[in-house]
């Protein structure tokens, strides 16, 4: 198991990977068959697994889309269980695991399970390393409960520094201290940054967070923009925009991420440095996801492997990108039938150092960085989200290097072959049709 301790580099590893030589897609591809060694009809033995955006898929904002219903109803049978592996892939940060499949089974009207939920920020409990440091939380909903159950164990928030040091968050005037303070110096020295999400208020928050970083942890300690390393810094959720009620995308994480880093470079004139990025498009969410679609059909007692994968999702630059860089992966992996390229590759995208060391990593992660069994990532686009058909990518590659804006993060790379689904459908209810008759699936 020791080589794969390696995938944890893959968090930045689209850098090196996303170069790498591949055939471009002249636009949609027709996907393989994954079923594996046969083409008859199966009621009962899926050899392929889901995964499911929720926003601009599933749902915008609170409300449901109306295909969602309708493709779940396909999905499970009259003792409402799946007849398939599914999983949730979000880049939403903002809340449990459990809270999020309990949104999810009273909107689709399922019954889903947490081991169906990955959160952009699932991959910290592998982080072992921070548990027992200082860190400082940014985001909002109850990311201090969220923090606790990822295993950290020394949490600080946003809210509990301006309790401390109220002078230092002064750009709202209705929110200055309206008599002399003392400032209070109770808390401990913050020893790392996590970034769950966007918070509610950007300016509070990117003004105590790169006090934070100016002062290497000691809000008590003088400003200096030469210090060299700053803290560890780890973000989740790069998306740039995303899709709620509104009719067009609104900011996300990403944006702020964005905000964060100009204002720090503008400050030190150096670049704003990553422990880690984590979230889609990342090649580990995309390998955790498989690990549990293996579980699934474990439990239901299924026929292993699970040979192909298919990612729904509404976001090129996240869901599709990520799904293809994935499918990548796995194709380079099946051509040198060799398990220790895997190690090689994670070695060869990402800085070691900025990554957890293998003795960080918990025991119970290997089997869930087990070997991967699937041989394709299919990508599915909908239209029901932040997609856009009428601003189609140009299906060139020369072309779509230079018309195409590129959202997703500073430090990845754009590859433009890894913007084109294998397939673009209307809504997620024509994506499990399409699924379903590729795979040549008859449910019960």
């Amino acid at each position: 198991m020791k080589p794969m301790r390696g995938l944890l580099s893959l968090y930045r590893g689209l850098n090196t990977l996303a170069n790498r030589p591949a055939a471009p897609k002249a636009g949609i591809v027709a996907s393989r068959c994954g079923f594996c060694g046969t083409h008859s009809n199966s009621k009962r033995q899926p050899r392929f697994g889901l995964l499911f955006d929720i926003d601009g898929v599933l749902v915008r904002g609170r409300m449901p889309i109306p295909a969602a219903k309708k493709s779940f109803k396909k999905l499970v049978d009259s003792q409402g269980q799946f007849v398939v592996p599914v999983v949730f892939v979000t880049n939403a940060g903002n809340c449990l695991r459990q809270t999020k499949a309990d949104q999810l089974s009273h909107i689709l009207g399922v019954s889903i399970t947490q081991d169906q939920v990955i959160m952009s920020h699932s991959p910290l409990r592998m982080f072992k390393k921070f548990h027992e440091k200082c860190v400082l939380v940014s985001g909002q909903g109850p990311i201090l409960e969220i923090a606790k159950t990822l295993g950290f164990k020394n949490v600080v928030s946003i809210d509990m520094l301006r309790e401390s040091f109220p002078l230092l968050d002064m750009v709202d005037h209705n929110r200055r201290p309206k008599l002399p303070f003392n400032p209070v110096h109770s808390l401990p020295e913050v020893e790392a940054v996590i970034l769950f999400g966007e918070p509610v208020r950007w300016e509070t928050n990117l003004q105590l967070i790169t006090d934070i970083l100016l002062t290497n942890g000691n809000l008590s300690g003088p400003q200096n923009s030469q210090t060299v390393p700053h803290l560890p810094l780890l973000a989740c959720n790069m998306d740039l925009m995303w899709m709620a009620e509104a009719h067009s995308p609104r900011f996300g994480h990403g944006t702020f991420l964005v905000c964060l880093e100009n204002i720090y470079k503008k400050i030190t004139g150096r670049e704003l440095k990553y422990e880690a990025l984590m979230g889609k498009p990342s090649e580990l969410t995309y390998h955790f996801a498989e690990y549990l679609i293996r579980s699934q059909a474990m439990q239901r007692q299924w026929e292993l492997p699970i040979t192909s994968l298919y990612a729904i999702g509404d976001n090129i630059m996240t869901d599709i990108y990520g799904a293809n860089l994935y499918s990548r992966h796995l194709e380079e992996r099946l051509a040198t039938k060799n398990s220790k390229a895997i190690a090689k590759m994670a070695a060869a995208t990402g800085s070691a150092a900025a990554m957890p060391q293998e003795d960080d990593i918990e025991v119970v992660w290997e089997s869930e960085l087990a070997l991967p069994s699937a041989t394709s990532c299919k990508s599915v686009l909908v239209c029901t989200g932040v997609y856009n058909p009428k601003a189609n990518v140009p299906s060139d590659a020369s072309r779509c290097i230079k018309e195409t804006v590129f959202h997703g993060h500073r430090d990845f790379r754009f590859d433009p072959v890894l913007v084109h689904p294998d397939h673009i459908v209307q809504d997620v209810e024509e994506a499990v049709d399409l699924i379903f008759e590729q795979e040549k699936f008859v449910p019960q």
